[in-house]
């Protein structure tokens, strides 16, 4: 018998790989997100997270942007 999970496959370079594996890591056991991760720099993660990830990689940006002082 064959089981089927849908999910969002994200493909990322391996720095922003290891920041989504630890905002997995950080979430409670219920809300984990990541259903499997296929190698460094691929993963298959449940679909309700993907706004989620965008907003924490979003803010995350924000925070390690430099602007040149004026």
């Amino acid at each position: 018998m064959v089981n089927a999970t849908k999910g969002l496959f994200i493909s990322c370079d391996i720095p922003m790989a290891q920041f989504i594996v630890n905002l997995n890591a950080s979430m409670p056991a219920s809300q984990k997100f990541i259903i499997h991760v296929l190698d460094n720099t691929h993963f298959f993660v449940q679909p309700h997270a993907a706004e989620m990830i965008r907003s924490a990689i979003s803010e995350f940006r924000d925070q390690n942007s430099y602007e040149k002082p004026t």
